[in-house]
């Protein structure tokens, strides 16, 4: 099996390591992930200047660093290795993605493009706190969930975060508690005015879904799809407007 692994964190995160170690018993791995952060960037691809791939092995992992997005590493790690890959894993991202992050993850972004091209994509995150997270109680549960998910290949695209000290393994649903987002405005050292957006929560948590599995203690698995379409509102739009 060809594991083909990247990121949003760049190519130096421990995460991506602990992804490979976990992943290097599943088959043969390449990384190929961002020269620099690129947390929160989204599915957005570089169209505007040509991209680098260079060289930067990894422990004892072939490894390719980009100048560009988590979106950019997978199409060219695709491109290199012959598009014979069968997974693309993602992460293992430091902070969860849960609920509305799906929507401008990174990580995500690079399991949806694996997806796009016509491969399996898997995302992994974990919570993070102050100090770095043991990967070395994480990994276990990396290991048990590609045992459970990689036969799976009905399962085409997959998001899974998972808890220090998880306890268990349980499909969810993804979480759509609401934000009310918040600009802080500050300045820096220079006395230049700077921003921040933030957000809260303002609902509660629907037991189920992936941020309440997590919080629980559970390793949360959410099958993703890419068909942005509501079924319903579609539905009930062509009852009422008939064309």
């Amino acid at each position: 099996m060809r594991i083909l692994i990247a990121n949003d964190d760049g190519i130096y995160s421990p995460g991506i390591l602990a992804l490979a170690e976990a992943a290097s018993q599943f088959g043969e791995v390449r990384i190929v992930a961002p020269d620099v952060e690129q947390s929160s960037m989204g599915h957005a691809i570089t169209a505007s200047r040509p991209l680098t791939y260079r060289r930067t092995p990894i422990a004892d992992f072939e490894a390719y660093r980009v100048n560009g997005t988590p979106a950019d590493c997978v199409a060219l790690g695709l491109f290199h290795w012959d598009q014979k890959v069968d997974v693309v894993l993602s992460g293992i991202n430091l902070g969860t993605n849960l609920g509305n992050s799906a929507w401008h993850s990174g990580t995500l972004a690079a399991a949806k493009q694996a997806v796009l091209f016509g491969c399996r994509g898997i995302a992994f995150s974990t919570p993070v706190t102050r100090d770095e997270p043991d990967f070395s109680t994480i990994k276990p549960f990396v290991k048990k969930s590609l045992e459970l998910l990689l036969p799976e290949k009905d399962l085409s695209l997959l998001n899974v975060n998972i808890p220090v000290d998880a306890k268990g393994i349980r499909w969810t649903r993804q979480s759509l508690r609401h934000y009310d987002g918040k600009v802080v405005p500050g300045t820096d050292p220079m006395g230049r005015e700077h921003y921040w957006f933030t957000v809260k929560p303002v609902e509660e948590t629907e037991e189920g879904t992936d941020r309440w599995t997590v919080d629980q203690g559970y390793v949360s698995v959410t099958p993703l799809r890419l068909d942005l379409t509501n079924e319903e509102e579609l539905d009930k739009a062509k009852s009422r407007v008939p064309l």
